[in-house]
């Protein structure tokens, strides 16, 4: 929260002296520019947006769109912001606004699938992250083919999955997610040294990132660990599943496989 608040300082700073220095002197152009203080306000919006404050978000947003109505990064937040408060038809035809106005903005086009795959439009949503996952500027690109992938499995694409989880750890080795995906894939296709070893690689990535299992991953391990009779290594992950999701589909389904 501290390094929010000194981001947070520090662009109110910058827009204070842009906002003050309004004259030129010495041969430099100091006029205040509007393209910096849109960037500074839609910087705002989003950390706000992050920080769960909607009404500080939405305030920025507009400060951002009152100097340029067309800025595609603006509506990308403000869709955000109304997808959040749960207004879902004003949050769509913001995102779409985003996307007319530049639709080379790859990180609106992925929260618009993300959008999509919330509210069910899985198809949708996976034509829009085919689009994300090509753009090979886009920083975020190996998260974009995680996500293409889990919408390639929901719309019967098991090949394209496959490929998209791949290509997921190649841009990005310690891509969790995909490892996980891959290892309950090789699973099912009874490809179990692979899958095991894509379900250690998951292991690694997620203990780095302080990531902590979910039922799904260790009903998964505790069948992989089975496989290769280790059962000590299942008794491990058995005892995590009971302790953290004594609720879950996946301890019935542990409980049964024990039948």
């Amino acid at each position: 929260m501290a390094a929010f608040r000194a981001l947070i300082a520090g662009v109110a700073c910058a827009l204070l002296l842009n906002a003050c220095v309004t004259t030129t002197t010495g041969g430099f152009n100091t006029e205040p520019s509007d393209e910096r203080a849109v960037r500074d306000f839609v910087q705002l919006a989003t950390g706000y947006f992050e920080a769960g404050d909607m009404n500080a978000a939405r305030r920025n947003v507009n400060n951002a769109l009152a100097i340029d109505d067309r800025s595609s990064q603006a509506y990308n937040v403000l869709a955000l912001v109304l997808q959040r408060e749960g207004d879902r038809e004003l949050a769509q035809e913001t995102f779409q606004r985003a996307l007319a106005l530049d639709a080379s903005n790859s990180q609106a086009r992925n929260n618009y699938a993300a959008f999509l795959f919330e509210i069910g439009e899985y198809e949708q949503s996976y034509q829009q992250l085919e689009t994300v996952a090509n753009d090979t500027t886009y920083e975020s690109r190996d998260r974009a083919f995680v996500n293409l992938g889990i919408s390639a499995l929901r719309t019967a694409r098991p090949e394209r999955a496959e490929y998209a989880f791949e290509r997921a750890l190649q841009l990005n080795s310690n891509a969790y997610p995909a490892s996980l995906e891959m290892a309950q894939i090789k699973f099912e296709q009874g490809e179990f040294a692979q899958a095991m070893n894509y379900y250690k690689q998951y292991v690694t990535s997620s203990q780095f990132f302080n990531v902590v299992q979910t039922p799904r991953s260790l009903l998964l391990g505790i069948q992989l660990e089975r496989r290769f009779d280790n059962e000590e290594g299942a008794a491990i992950y058995a005892v995590m599943l009971e302790s953290l999701y004594r609720d879950s589909v996946e301890f019935q389904q542990y409980l049964n496989l024990n039948r």
